[in-house]
């Protein structure tokens, strides 16, 4: 990844475009037009490595603590059915406020929301290192959630506004979209090593200092950026999709420890989607929507958007029971199943990095279409892994799932904010980043709900403990694997399709 992010810093000169509202376009150090070419494009790239590492840092976190949870358990005191609450509490509100945070910044300017959201993602940080408490902790990673809320959709609006659209935009989003998957399972292998050799709290670190390096970068190298076309917030449409997310999300993340048929579940699924449903219908008549509706109409955007949230749901389901079977069933210790998945994470910013050479020559569409298909693939054989062969399965056929994942989300990340307006980027990457939130929230409870269903089943039957959990992980696993396959094949039919060509 770092050849690759050099390679691109030092052979694709940038020359960005100015945000909408800005006098002085981001990466350039004198008003617009005055700036010699070549600082100007050395300041081009230097954003990028900014708000790359943004990126970085907020994949690191969704899951460097997934590794350590057993660990917090113990040194906090924390049962195992309220662990899932750390990963949970980041969940709701980065998922749940992604689009009102996005357009927020919209409004009264990306850069500002984007500091906002990376000092308190930076302070709650080191709330959640020196966590004295379950409530401190939870706390702490409920505040970092927030901050992620508002860093991710103005962090991708600024790089979409910086780069103009074609191979400069597409080379960044790649960068910038691999960076984050494979923070997803560089944060595993990270957060493995740091637990066993030091102690769980060790995993803070590097969250806070990326964020340090982002607070003082992002001053000194990223002019304000802003939409001028929007005055005013939808503030009924922002109250219920945000409720509608929350609500959404805290059913399906919570189903998992304690079933589909709990009145909390069902009540909180059932709010979710009728404050949804609301949305829509206040969107359609608001002279100030926080989604147009014409711009999801779009082909592109609608489908873009559903083959992100497949991809990234089913992946994060894969990688966290992959974990689990390791350390469950094999009885892997963090840093031995972290090393694992550190060869994943290497693949995955590999192909991630090689994935605007193929949209250059396929096109995005294609790219994401056949990056499902391999993601398919790859966890069709995952699927089949035994306690004897899975460290060899994970490392061979999930290669091919990693690898079509990440030329998935890039083609998913171009194909969904491609041949728009700068001011309806904020729109169009806040979806995005909505999407990908999303389906890295609720892939994990649904698997794990599907996973302690047949293991609870396979259990009362008289099986033994270690093969009721191979049996409840192996059908986890393949209704993961149908899904992508079943998803690609529509979407195939309506991104690639005659209708789709025309």
């Amino acid at each position: 990844m770092t050849e690759s992010l050099t390679e691109f810093l030092d052979q694709a000169p940038v020359t960005p475009r100015a945000p909408v509202g800005t006098a002085h376009p981001v990466g350039t150090a004198h008003p617009a037009g005055t700036a010699h070419p070549a600082g100007l494009d050395r300041r081009a790239k230097l954003v990028l490595l900014v708000l790359c590492a943004a990126n970085f840092l907020v994949g690191i976190d969704f899951s460097i603590l997934n590794i350590a949870l057993p660990a917090i358990g113990t040194n906090l005191h924390l049962s195992e059915a309220n662990l899932q609450w750390v990963a949970t509490a980041f969940a709701l509100p980065s998922g749940g406020l992604l689009l009102l945070f996005g357009r927020t910044g919209d409004l009264i300017g990306r850069r500002r929301v984007f500091l906002a959201g990376i000092t308190l993602f930076t302070l709650a940080s080191v709330l959640t290192m020196l966590a004295w408490s379950p409530a401190a902790l939870l706390t702490g990673r409920a505040l970092q959630g927030l901050g992620a809320a508002g860093v991710v959709p103005t962090g991708m609006a600024l790089l979409t506004t910086s780069f103009a659209e074609g191979r400069a935009r597409d080379k960044a989003l790649g960068i910038a979209g691999s960076l984050m998957a494979s923070g997803f399972t560089v944060g595993t292998l990270i957060g493995g090593v740091l637990t066993d050799l030091l102690n769980w709290r060790f995993t803070m670190v590097l969250p806070i200092l990326l964020g340090v390096f982002v607070l003082v970068a992002t001053p000194l190298l990223i002019g304000e950026s802003h939409n001028a076309h929007h005055s005013r917030l939808d503030v009924p449409g922002a109250a219920t999709v945000t409720g509608g997310l929350l609500s959404l999300i805290y059913s399906l993340t919570t189903a998992a420890q304690v079933g589909w048929t709990k009145p909390s579940v069902l009540g909180t699924l059932i709010a979710g989607v009728v404050l949804l449903s609301a949305f829509v219908a206040i969107e359609a008549r608001s002279a100030h929507p926080l989604v147009s509706l014409k711009v999801l109409r779009r082909r592109t955007v609608a489908l873009g958007n559903l083959g992100g949230l497949l991809s990234f749901a089913a992946a994060s389901a894969i990688a966290y029971i992959g974990m689990l079977f390791l350390q469950q069933v094999n009885r892997f210790s963090p840093i031995q199943a972290g090393l694992v998945f550190g060869w994943l994470g290497v693949l995955a910013a590999t192909s991630g990095a090689l994935a605007p050479r193929a949209i250059g020559r396929f096109g995005s569409r294609r790219v994401l279409v056949f990056g499902l298909l391999g993601q398919g693939i790859g966890a069709v054989a995952i699927a089949t892994m035994t306690r004897g062969d899975s460290v060899l399965i994970l490392l061979v056929a999930g290669s091919v799932w990693v690898y079509g994942h990440l030329q998935a989300i890039v083609g998913f990340n171009v194909t969904a904010t491609s041949n728009l307006a700068d001011e309806e980027q904020g729109l169009a990457t806040g979806l995005a980043t909505t999407t990908q939130q999303v389906g890295l929230t609720v892939g994990i409870p649904v698997m794990s709900a599907i996973a302690a269903s047949r293991t609870k089943g396979l259990l009362s039957s008289g099986h033994g403990s270690v093969d009721a959990l191979v049996g409840g992980f192996h059908l986890a696993l393949w209704t993961d694997a149908v899904i992508v396959l079943v998803g690609t094949a529509l979407l195939a039919l309506g991104l690639l399709g005659r209708k789709a060509r025309s």
